[in-house]
């Protein structure tokens, strides 16, 4: 990666400097110590369930089916991804980039489904966890707990075709926010290229996994009626259309565009 500190008149890292960036980072990532990984993954859980409980709050009197108040909800709800990457964490979608590396042979298969388990788990601990902890701290009794309940029946309710491709977009929006912030040289410019890729897949109404590990329990902890089954058949097809739109889509689009096939020779 020669040249890689050069700046540009932009500040900024190029493409293929950060395609080099992100599969260098896969690398690291496939190597944590599971330990660091899980605990890396649980503060990840907790960090989208932040911004998943503050746009329940920007929810909570207003029409969340369309206007100004998703866009306004997008915004805050970029908080989580904002302390995950600045502040250091694991996320399953953020991970699907990882699918870079392993395509170039610089991390099993094995080493990326390690990955992705454990980090899948953790964030699922970290994020029911927050929720265990709003429903104790009082904050979902009403208005927001009407909130709450009515973002989680939403989900519930949606036809699972229908949340693998609403699965599909959003992670294609989150890394390719993920991708921005690997730009950037500063936490500013890293804040500004998280912020309008994830205030948009909340606008448009995508599907996030790891945030509806979130809302599910947090509408469950207010007293929404939905079953578990749908809970789960919903949070299921959510994870493949993420996996697919980040790991097929950003990550091998991004791949064979900057770094070529000479790269994938092993």
């Amino acid at each position: 990666m020669d040249g890689m500190e050069n700046t540009s008149l932009l500040d900024a890292y190029k493409p293929a400097q950060i395609a080099h960036l992100i599969e260098t980072a896969g690398v690291s990532k496939a190597k944590l110590p599971a330990r660091q990984m899980l605990v890396l993954a649980i503060l990840a859980g907790v960090f989208i369930g932040f911004g998943a409980a503050a746009y329940t709050m920007v929810m909570t009197g207003v029409d969340a089916g369309y206007g100004p108040a998703r866009l306004v909800g997008g915004v805050v709800f970029s908080l989580g991804l904002i302390l995950v990457v600045v502040g250091g964490a694991e996320l399953f979608t953020g991970n699907a980039l990882m699918v870079m590396a392993t395509v170039d042979r610089r991390i099993s298969v094995q080493m990326l489904l390690r990955n992705w388990g454990v980090v899948y788990f953790g964030n699922f601990i970290g994020g029911a966890g927050l929720a265990l902890a709003f429903g104790f701290s009082g904050l979902l009794d009403m208005p927001m707990g009407a909130a709450a309940i009515s973002i989680a029946d939403a989900k519930a309710a949606l036809p699972v075709t229908e949340a693998i491709v609403r699965g599909i977009l959003c992670n294609a929006l989150v890394c390719l926010a993920i991708w921005l912030s690997f730009a950037a040289r500063t936490v500013a410019g890293k804040i500004l290229g998280i912020l309008w890729p994830i205030s948009a897949f909340v606008l448009l109404g995508l599907e996030h996994s790891v945030a509806n590990m979130y809302f599910f329990p947090q509408g469950w902890a207010a007293g929404a009626q939905i079953s578990v089954h749908a809970a789960c058949t919903n949070l299921i097809a959510v994870t493949v259309g993420n996996t697919i739109g980040g790991g097929l889509g950003v990550a091998l689009a991004y791949r064979f565009a900057y770094l070529g096939p000479k790269d994938g020779a092993g």
